[in-house]
């Protein structure tokens, strides 16, 4: 296949790796990959927030280097394939004497040049895009059963990659509705499926946490316009720079000639129409549209081959952009380049001086998932986050981290106990940190609170029942916990965080046998609130936070 390229084509995709592998190796990590390093130190078939395909990248690119290309080397090489899927699935016979038009298209796209080194889930999502729409090129053309097979492939490591998958492949097939009654194409979804069988799995052992989380638990805001509709329009503009207007006139005047082509404009349009309305119920991330970039590429560059005046224009202000992104890479690594702090910099610092100050201890991070990864890459000493009702769980949550830490000395760093201790400003200024030694720590915060009613009374004085299962191998004394409640608001945003009495049913039960549940009354404590929307219940144990061990429920 590489000796099909233009020679042209090969000089400029080499220099473009040969940048993002050096761009991959002195920059430091952004919290999300650090967080997803970690993932990568236990390798499974899910994780809490994402499908597994960015821990085994990670994982992959480890075996081979140290460091932080040991996290970004699968990344750069994706990328740069990304880009000879995207040139090889352009018939247009004229291509060729456009390359570098091409690379500036691609190169000129902020996230599309971002994530040819960020090792994010969004990489392997673009790369497979890519290889799925290629494929489907091919098997519009001609159906076989291999084809089929490879296609049910593709489609699994688009949903390995990330949930927002589902998006590309339902838009793909709303582009040709003859899909559902063909058998190819009915074989290589049956594929598919088949392919992800092992992920069901791992929801299903799992208690489907990532499916609750991101549709029920997720905490949201009140509608604002300029946070969310247009914010979400602000994004649209990001994707492209500068050249974002040319970018959507393209977008509006193309008219689809076959299957292909409409199916690249059902995905864009498909993509863009579901954030669009996504906008009026939640803030819109900007990664989460980036998927449009590879229909974008094709849709773009075809136009562009054809039509000279806005070839110029797009060329001109896509240098622009590509001088600017440059620009902004080198800052990544020199942060005195920019007025402005980016998770990139600043690292250093505080993970020094907290080692310091831990003495060897392992840390315990209060509710964050970002600190606790950027700490133990960069010193290789033990981190784990230990989230409270305030917060939301996270990979630390349902993985071995707390049991790392039982009945150890720990270094435990909050940014609310400012009392608490000695003082961490951190590197990027977001906020400070306090922390202090504890002796002998112990909590047990994978106890479950369930309450069976879906939806509660909120002034009701009637008592409620509250079954609490102990998961773990010991017996936990009840002395030992307390209960608290947190009541929030109609976006499930904590406003009020009460404790909460619960006695026993049967008051003789003096312990949480393993494996074992034990049923408590309760009755809702008066808050202050004048109308809740939701509440949970947490556990407290030894005086810590009270944790997140029940569910959401509806009051009415």
């Amino acid at each position: 296949m590489l000796s099909k390229l233009p020679r042209l084509f090969l000089y400029l995709l080499g220099t473009v790796l040969i940048l993002n592998l050096l761009q991959a190796n002195f920059t430091n990590l952004i919290f999300d990959e650090a967080y997803y390093w970690y993932y990568s130190k236990n390798i499974a078939w899910g994780y809490f927030d994402h499908p597994p395909m960015v821990a085994w990248m990670i994982k992959a690119s480890s075996l081979l280097f140290n460091g932080e290309l040991g996290v970004r080397f699968f990344s750069c090489l994706l990328s740069a394939a990304t880009l000879i899927i995207l040139w090889i699935t352009i018939d247009n016979p004229k291509k060729k004497e456009y390359v570098l038009h091409f690379f500036v298209v691609t190169f000129s796209m902020t996230l599309l040049n971002a994530y040819g080194f960020f090792t994010l889930p969004d990489t392997p999502l673009l790369f497979f895009t890519a290889l799925f729409l290629y494929l489907y090129k091919r098997f519009l053309a001609h159906q076989t059963v291999g084809l089929a097979i490879i296609l049910g492939i593709v489609m699994a490591a688009l949903m390995y990659s990330k949930y927002h998958a589902v998006l590309v492949i339902v838009f793909v097939i709303l582009s040709n509705l003859k899909l559902i009654r063909n058998k190819f194409a009915i074989l290589a979804v049956t594929v598919a499926f088949a392919c992800y069988i092992p992920h069901f799995l791992w929801l299903f052992e799992n208690d489907f946490v990532s499916i609750k989380y991101h549709l029920f638990e997720r905490p949201n805001q009140a509608y604002n316009f300029n946070k969310f509709t247009l914010g979400y329009f602000l994004n649209l503009i990001a994707i492209f720079g500068l050249t974002f207007p040319l970018a959507y006139y393209i977008l509006y005047k193309i008219k689809p000639k076959n299957l292909f082509e409409r199916a690249l404009m059902f995905l864009t349009y498909g993509v863009l129409l579901f954030f669009f309305v996504s906008s009026f119920s939640k803030r819109v991330q900007t990664q989460w549209i980036i998927v449009i970039s590879i229909p974008m590429v094709l849709i773009i560059f075809n136009y562009l081959v054809e039509n000279e005046k806005i070839r110029k224009w797009f060329y001109g202000l896509g240098i622009a952009n590509v001088v600017i992104l440059l620009y902004l890479r080198v800052w990544l690594i020199h942060q005195p380049l920019f007025p402005m702090v980016y998770e990139t910099h600043g690292h250093e610092s505080w993970v020094n001086e907290i080692e310091n100050a831990a003495l060897g201890a392992p840390i315990i991070f209060e509710n964050t998932y970002r600190d606790p990864p950027i700490y133990e890459f960069y010193t290789g000493k033990p981190a784990i986050s230990l989230n409270n009702i305030r917060y939301r769980q996270n990979q630390y949550s349902i993985d071995g981290a707390e049991a790392s830490v039982q009945n150890k000395q720990v270094y435990y760093l909050s940014k609310y106990r400012k009392k608490a201790g000695r003082s961490f400003p951190m590197g990027d200024g977001r906020h400070t940190l306090y922390g202090s030694f504890i002796e002998n720590f112990e909590s047990y915060r994978k106890l479950k609170c369930i309450i069976e009613a879906e939806e509660i009374e909120f002034n009701t004085r009637k008592s409620l029942t509250l079954k609490v299962y102990n998961p773990y191998e010991t017996d936990i004394p009840l002395n030992k916990i307390r209960f608290g409640i947190a009541y929030m608001n109609n976006h499930k945003e904590v406003r009020d965080v009460l404790k909460m009495k619960a006695s026993p049913e049967d008051p003789r039960i003096l312990m949480l046998k393993s494996n074992d549940t034990v049923n408590f009354t309760f009755k809702l404590p008066e808050t202050d609130m004048k109308k809740p929307g939701y509440f949970k219940i947490g556990i407290s144990e030894n005086n810590l936070p009270f944790g997140l061990n029940g569910n959401n429920v509806k009051l009415k």
